[in-house]
């Protein structure tokens, strides 16, 4: 059984030209297909299967991430069913000379596990076992649209 924290993956994206609006920041869409990327890696690694997206609950952009700055994504699972996880994610922009980092973005995305036939498979149960993953967790519960 995975442990929160095993879930946590950060990532970054420089975000170029051609990931921008006509406004000079990161398209929504851009950011929502790199949250998606991210996401389902934390997915895969708690599930130890393939994950497909299922759903996107309360997706909120705050503020852009401008052309030149980093697009920082974080993903951590944070509960488990029989065949879903719910993943926290949140976009960050950030300064590359500096590492001024300021949340942009913030969603709860639900993945699949599924086999070969892209049937529903079983995930495992979440263990919680650190301080780490007791706060990641309380994190995620705090801003999810049912929480």
């Amino acid at each position: 059984m995975p442990t929160v924290s095993e879930t946590y993956i950060e990532n970054r994206q420089h975000v170029q030209p051609s990931d921008t609006n006509n406004y000079g920041a990161a398209h929504g869409g851009t950011v929502v297909k790199w949250m998606d990327e991210v996401g389902a890696m934390a997915a895969m690694r708690h599930a130890g299967e393939t994950c497909v997206t299922a759903r996107i609950e309360g997706l909120n952009f705050d503020r852009p991430i401008p052309q030149g700055d980093v697009c920082v994504i974080e993903a951590v699972v944070y509960e488990a069913g029989r065949t879903s996880v719910r993943v926290h994610l949140r976009a960050h922009r950030e300064a590359p000379r500096t590492g001024e980092r300021e949340r942009t973005t913030d969603s709860h995305f639900v993945f699949v596990a599924v086999d070969e036939a892209n049937d529903p498979v079983p995930v495992p149960d979440l263990r919680v076992e650190t301080d780490r993953c007791r706060n990641l967790r309380q994190a995620a519960l705090e801003s999810a649209p049912d929480g």
